[in-house]
């Protein structure tokens, strides 16, 4: 039977957990005084044989093999390898208990969907849950001891009434060399899709709502085999029980008494019993024991899972539910709070104290902002400014932008809006004043992308945008009626004042 203390532990108390040292049923005293017996035994024989049966020579030797094992006792991680071991073998044992079906869900879709209150749909209702019931029972069989020692044969399963004679003969019909838990759950959908041809499934939603509930049960019975099938690497449990147990074979030797070597050397204290050894065994071997005992939560340990009592507690329910409570309503009635606006149910004495705790409206209800009129007045966001740059620098920038080398390769687009250089005739307002160009400079610089323009087709407006597209056959035309502009090679004197405004930049 599990083991529940969840009532002694609802309150936060003085020495809380103190109480829950004394049981014995379900604790660590045991599952480990066994070997924590062995391991006090065999430490006192050698303590014994050390101190009376061993002549100083043979001590003398005791006492370095005994310092080499008390060394080596760093050398093992068990502290890592143990709690990694642990952790995962935790999280393994609560996703099985979570993978073990229920069958509230589909019990509920059943009980809703399938309708007839004659014997026809009495029958289909209870026959569909028992089916589902009758699928938890074979994998259950196949996982759990318990189970297993219940219902030993599929006599037993028939006896108990999960299954009929007429259902087992067509169940030891089909041969498979698998196992059939998954047998019921194919009547299931055999049985639901005949009861939607009757009529009694009112529409495909709802046979497709019966469909999925019965999907995700499947699913649950079919993890559980997984998880039966697929255990933790052997190669891990190995590593981490040889691991324990040769940390504490070190430790029978390495933490004994032992006598100095030199005679005027000063000894250990001689405690007669090592407390701290005792309880590192008590620690480390009482967490390989907890991991022996929830790898398997399906077996007959204090811990394990109750699974005769789920079995009994889903058949009924869900007898319960698609049969008596099958349109068995209570009258519906206006409720106590009808002509209340704000609904308040009574406190008993016990709980009066909490009446007077203030609601929680959020964090940041109680927090005070400051009053001052400066900080309370709403500021307005600045426009932005576009960013310009100068002829040069966009020069550079275009040239260095991928938009631009696109440009160049298909001479079939023009650099992207940010990265053009403003001309002289557009629009858009310039932040700050430029310093003076040199207008030979800035003119041969504006031939230049006019016949880069030109190539391309894309005569620049006025105002800096495209023009309308044109066709192929006009481009030539266009090409010939551009201005032809003759413009003087520049000087060194222009180039210097162009590069020297680039660099204040």
């Amino acid at each position: 039977m599990t083991i529940s203390y969840t009532l002694k532990v609802a309150n936060s108390h003085f020495g809380g957990f103190s109480k829950l040292l004394f049981r014995w049923k379900g604790s660590i005293y045991k599952l480990l005084y066994k070997e924590f017996i062995v391991f006090v035994v065999l430490y006192t024989v050698l303590s014994l044989v050390y101190r009376c049966l061993l002549t100083e020579e043979q001590k003398r030797l005791y006492t370095k093999v005994a310092q080499y094992c008390n060394r080596s006792t760093d050398l093992i991680p068990i502290s890592f390898v143990l709690g990694f071991y642990v952790t995962l073998i935790v999280n393994r044992w609560w996703a099985q208990y979570t993978s073990i079906p229920l069958p509230d869900q589909l019990m509920c879709v059943i009980s809703s969907n399938v309708h007839g209150k004659d014997e026809r749909g009495r029958i289909l209702r209870r026959t569909l849950v028992r089916y589902a019931n009758l699928s938890a029972v074979l994998i259950l069989r196949s996982v759990s001891t318990r189970v297993l020692k219940r219902f030993p044969t599929m006599d037993h399963v028939v006896e108990a009434g999960f299954m009929t004679q007429d259902e087992r003969k067509k169940f030891e019909s089909l041969y498979s060399d698998f196992n059939k838990y998954w047998v019921p759950c194919v009547w299931f959908t055999n049985l639901a899709a005949q009861a939607r041809r009757e009529g009694r499934v009112r529409d495909d939603v709802a046979l497709r709502l019966l469909m999925d509930e019965l999907n995700l049960y499947r699913a649950k019975c079919s993890m559980l085999f997984h998880y039966d099938w697929i255990s933790i690497p052997l190669v891990y449990t190995q590593v981490v029980t040889i691991a324990v147990y040769s940390f504490f074979a070190f430790c029978l030797i390495g933490r004994q008494f032992l006598q100095p070597l030199e005679p005027g050397q000063e000894g250990e204290l001689d405690m007669y019993v090592p407390l701290s050894t005792l309880l590192q065994f008590f620690f480390y071997a009482g967490w390989l024991k907890v991991a022996e005992q929830i790898i398997n939560p399906f077996g007959e340990d204090d811990d394990d899972f109750e699974t005769n009592k789920l079995i009994d507690r889903n058949l009924q329910v869900s007898l319960l539910s698609v049969d008596d409570m099958y349109q068995n309503l209570p009258p519906a009635a206006k409720d106590k709070y009808w002509n209340e606006p704000a609904a308040q149910p009574p406190y008993t004495m016990a709980t009066a104290a909490e009446t007077l705790k203030p609601s929680f409206l959020g964090s940041t209800f109680d927090m005070r902002m400051c009053e001052e009129a400066e900080q309370s007045q709403p500021v307005e966001a600045l426009p932005s400014s576009p960013r310009m740059h100068t002829p040069l620098l966009s020069r550079f920038l275009a040239a260095a932008s991928p938009a631009g080398s696109l440009r160049n390769l298909g001479r079939g687009g023009r650099a992207p809006p940010h990265l053009r250089r403003p001309r002289a005739d557009s629009g858009s307002p310039c932040p700050r004043s430029n310093p003076p160009e040199d207008p030979e400079a800035v003119a041969a610089i504006e031939e230049e992308d006019t016949e880069e323009e030109s190539e391309a087709g894309e005569p620049r407006m006025p105002g800096g945008h495209l023009e309308a597209l044109q066709l192929p056959g006009a481009s030539k035309a266009q090409k010939k009626e551009l201005p032809q502009i003759q413009v003087k090679a520049p000087s060194s004197e222009s180039l210097s004042a162009a590069r020297q405004d680039a660099l204040e930049l």
